[in-house]
């Protein structure tokens, strides 16, 4: 099953336990594919470097290597205009549509309000790994 994640869900699992971890594990096993742009990469990158600073002993590097290997990069599709209400947000839809994904894992509020879009579900994590990993 091919998947994009939300920023806070991918770095939520490499930094802390529970479901973003049990979704980046699952995904180290192969059961599940990440999907993502440069620019999803990217903010990943920042926003995991900027809590790295909060805690030094976690190494960001090594799942972010290992992403740009295993993960699938894609060129992400224009929409058509702003979608989510956090234009911000709009990103990970506009993946999920050039990547032919139909999950997207979040807790954003902004982004679970537009689930269904294009035939897209927002899922929060937990429900991700009670819809499909159980």
């Amino acid at each position: 099953m091919r998947i994009v994640l939300d920023t806070n869900v991918f770095v939520s699992g490499v930094f802390f336990s529970g479901p973003p971890y049990e979704i980046l594990r699952a995904w180290s096993h192969g059961k599940v594919q990440i999907v993502m742009s440069e620019e999803i990469l990217e903010e990943y990158r920042r926003v995991g470097e900027e809590l790295s600073e909060q805690f030094p002993e976690v190494d960001l590097e090594p799942m972010l290597a290992l992403l740009v290997t295993e993960g699938q990069i894609c060129l992400p599709t224009e929409l058509p205009g702003p979608v989510c209400d956090d234009p911000d947000d709009d990103k990970f839809l506009a993946c999920a549509v050039a990547g032919k994904v139909k999950v997207i894992v979040s807790g954003d509020k902004h982004l679970l309000k537009v689930s269904g879009y294009r035939g897209i579900d927002v899922l929060r994590p937990r429900k991700f790994l009670d819809q499909y990993m159980t």
